[in-house]
């Protein structure tokens, strides 16, 4: 037993454990040669698709600019006023204003009375008159008749000549006075006239500065009326569109505080501000506009046909808050250009500024483009006059 138990272990055999530390190394390599294969092939197939890519640009759509005919309009805006305003003031002065018939916002009639003056004195004076124009024509029936006489007399011989011209001269005096008595009636009348204050046009009264009790003098305002009610805007244009405007073209209106509506060019005015540069086109505005004198409002005045560059609204892109276009070169790179619009509609926009027609515009795609990109077309519209 003693033996057994003193006896050496035998020692392993070493092979076994190089032989697992070999197979370990080999299976790594196995793995990243794999590895290696599918990245560098990998690597190797994605070079040529992006060179591929880059040779050949950005899939786009152009189309080819060209000139159209669109309704003209022309925009402006100005301030509302009343074609004529007619001031009403007192004719006679120094008396009192006992009623007020009508206010503001009132329409009136012409003739119509709108304020009545104290004539009091003015009747008793024109009674006064009365009186001495009845006097006078006694006087010149007595001096008629006496002339009539003396006339009579001097015919039979029995009257000198001086007599005749004596009878003569009370008979022009006589109606010298008549004459004098039936003026100063006149005026008195006119005065008591004017002591009922009418309206001088039929219209919309907008002002008013007298109340009862006030002592009316002569020449003082005191109403305001806009003749017939009649409205218009002063529409500011520029002078390089003034030209396009004509009395009787149709206008359309607009108000934030009274809506839309119509009215006609009336006048345009022939001068030009120097220091604006704008001109003045006056708008009839139509009845029932609810625009009041003073207001701001809108125009589009529709100047007729007229050529204009359009393109579609896809082609429209914005780069750093500008408002543009990619144009295509003729080496199939894109050149960004700014561009001033006018009108729009669903299938066109107006250009007023920046293309020129025989211009090829991308369309579909402009908006992932940038500046001098290069692009593949693969599809071309025919021009935006021409397709229509």
């Amino acid at each position: 037993m003693f033996e057994d138990s003193a006896r050496p272990t035998p020692r392993q055999p070493r092979f076994d454990k190089r032989a697992r530390i070999a197979a370990i190394i080999a299976a790594v390599a196995a793995v990243v040669a794999v590895l290696f294969l599918l990245f560098g092939r990998g690597h190797e197939a994605t070079e040529p698709a992006a060179a591929a890519a880059s040779a050949g640009g950005q899939a786009v759509s152009v189309v080819t600019v060209a000139s159209d005919t669109l309704a003209g309009v022309v925009t402006a805006s100005g301030t509302v006023s009343a074609w004529e305003e007619v001031p009403v003031g007192a004719e006679t002065g120094g008396l009192t204003a006992v009623a007020v018939l009508t206010d503001e916002g009132r329409y009136v009639h012409q003739g119509e009375v709108l304020v009545q003056l104290n004539d009091t004195l003015l009747r008793a004076q024109l009674r006064q008159q009365d009186a001495a124009v009845a006097s006078a024509q006694a006087s010149v029936a007595q001096a008629d008749n006496a002339l009539a006489r003396a006339q009579e007399l001097r015919d039979r011989g029995f009257l000198s000549q001086a007599g005749l011209d004596n009878a003569i001269a009370q008979q022009a005096t006589a109606q010298a006075q008549l004459n004098a008595a039936s003026a100063g009636r006149a005026e008195t009348q006119a005065r008591l006239a004017q002591a009922a204050i009418r309206a001088p046009v039929s219209g919309l009264i907008i002002s008013r500065s007298v109340t009862r009790g006030q002592i009316v003098q002569p020449g003082s305002e005191l109403f305001r009326i806009v003749r017939d009610g009649r409205l218009e805007l002063d529409a500011q244009i520029p002078e390089t569109e003034i030209r396009l405007v004509r009395a009787g073209q149709p206008v359309q209106i607009s108000s934030d505080e009274a809506g839309a509506g119509s009215g006609t060019v009336r006048i345009v005015t022939p001068e030009v501000d120097p220091q604006t540069r704008l001109g003045v086109a006056r708008i009839s505005l139509g009845a029932g506009s609810g625009l009041r004198p003073g207001m701001f409002a809108r125009a589009r005045i529709n100047v007729g046909a007229l050529p204009a560059i359009v393109v579609p609204p896809a082609a429209i892109v914005y780069r750093e808050g500008r408002e543009g276009v990619y144009v295509l070169q003729t080496d199939s790179r894109v050149h960004f250009q700014v561009i001033r619009t006018g009108e729009r509609t669903d299938q066109q926009v107006q250009v007023l500024e920046g293309l020129s027609a025989g211009q090829q515009v991308v369309t579909d795609g402009a908006g992932f483009l940038g500046e001098g990109d290069h692009v593949r077309v693969t599809r071309a519209a025919p021009a935006e006059g021409a397709r229509r």
